[in-house]
């Protein structure tokens, strides 16, 4: 019996079920798509924001230290120290090592290179990594300079690593010193007795247009400084900045220590690089990490927002197509009353009405929820492709929300047409 009215309350008020689910459907749709997209806006938003580079930079700590004599500051450009590069592979062995996504180490030089004219010019270079692996493992993080500083526009190719020998290596040249050497594309240089084959030509708008780049092992066999890195730039995944995470880690407690330790801000991953590289200080970039935290910040807000807003519309639309449901069965809910039926008995085929509606309506709001979802990755975030966000754990989160919107809108209704007195509703309906 309890399920023929359940199955004729469906049949006899398709119209009412109707409003109510597509109110619930609605709201299920919008708390979806914003679900989908919270899961993953962090790495959508550091990927847009890569533009701006690095946001972790790691450079001798002797750096730190002023040399004067007599009021004159004579300490060198570098500080005449460096950094290994051979313990850069240390960075998959941190904590937080799945969240850094690009690592660029630097060695600037000075070369006096012979044009193809015959003139001998002294010009400015940089060691990098072009399409490195960071470690010999499979499956390695492949990065360096290119992935780092996305906005850099090459006419050509990048050097080739693997093309490099003793006595020839593939380079690239900045816009303005390509000019100034009335070089292009194809042309070959000397410098000494190796042969720097021009494989591309690149602007970067900043003072890297007037320098040479070529791989880092080069660099370091030119200037004679095996293994040497002056500077190397990190790219990492990090959680806003908080009052937490500005903490100098050396004045917290044990407990507190593992928990900053444990979170992925920019200062915590910075602190475990300084602890895997040996002489090593590395510090974040402010004007970078603060920038992401903030964007992510207020477009996390906004997508609460429009997730509570959501379900509170369909909260509402519920309680009304309910109350309405409620009124014009007023006369059933009185002829069960006095034939005996209790009000936990009614209530329990309201709510199962109700819960059939939302587990429905709830998978069925997931299902375009995340299809609206991939469409707004899609359009909003540069290079996400048309890829799907079927995200499993979401259909449970969701279908559970719609149960709450669903049952917190029809209680009211139904708690208002229990109290009522049979008799008083039959009268009404004689």
């Amino acid at each position: 019996m309890f399920f023929r009215l359940l199955m004729e309350s469906f049949r006899r008020q398709r119209r009412r079920k109707l409003l109510a689910g597509i109110a619930i459907l609605l709201g299920t749709t919008a708390v979806t798509a914003m679900l989908a997209l919270a899961t993953s806006i962090g790495d959508r938003i550091h990927k847009e924001l890569a533009v701006y580079g690095a946001n972790i930079v790691v450079y001798p700590k002797t750096d730190l230290l002023d040399v004067k004599i007599g009021g004159a500051d004579i300490k060198p450009a570098t500080g005449g120290s460096y950094l290994h590069e051979s313990d850069l592979k240390k960075l998959h062995t941190i904590f937080w090592a799945n969240n850094i996504t690009g690592v660029s180490p630097s060695l600037p030089l000075q070369i006096n290179i012979t044009t193809p004219t015959g003139e001998t010019v002294n010009a400015n270079a940089m060691g990098l990594w072009f399409h490195h692996a960071l470690t010999k493992d499979p499956g390695s993080l492949v990065t360096g300079a290119p992935k780092l500083h996305p906005w850099w526009k090459l006419a050509g190719t990048w050097p080739r690593e693997a093309n490099s020998n003793a006595n020839g290596t593939d380079v690239v040249l900045g816009s303005a010193l390509a000019s100034s050497l009335h070089a292009k594309i194809g042309d070959t240089l000397r410098a000494g007795n190796r042969t720097l084959r021009i494989t591309g030509i690149v602007s970067t708008g900043d003072n890297t247009d007037k320098q040479m780049l070529l791989p880092l092992d080069v660099a370091q066999n030119i200037a004679g400084l095996p293994d040497a890195v002056s500077r190397v730039e990190v790219s990492a995944r990090t959680k806003p900045e908080d009052a937490f995470a500005r903490k100098n880690p050396d004045t917290l407690s044990p407990q507190e220590h593992e928990i900053w330790y444990c979170r992925p801000y920019a200062n915590s991953i910075a602190y475990q690089i300084m602890e895997a590289i040996p002489g090593a200080q590395a510090e974040q970039v402010r004007r970078v990490e603060q920038s992401e935290g903030t964007v992510l910040e207020r477009i996390s807000g906004l997508m609460w927002l429009i997730s509570a807003a959501a379900l509170f519309a369909a909260g509402f639309a519920v309680s009304a197509a309910m109350a309405t449901a409620v009124l014009e069965r007023r006369g059933e809910i009185g002829l069960m009353r006095s034939l005996g039926a209790s009000k936990g008995a009614i209530a329990l085929l309201f709510y199962a009405e109700t819960g059939i509606l939302a587990v429905l309506a709830g998978a069925l709001g997931y299902l375009l929820g995340s299809a609206l979802a991939a469409w707004l990755g899609a359009h909003i975030f540069s290079g996400d492709g048309h890829t799907a966000v079927l995200n499993p754990v979401l259909l449970p989160v969701v279908v559970a929300l719609a149960l709450v919107v669903a049952i917190a809108g029809s209680t009211p209704s139904i708690r208002s047409a229990l109290r009522v007195n049979p008799s008083t509703i039959l009268r009404e309906d004689v």
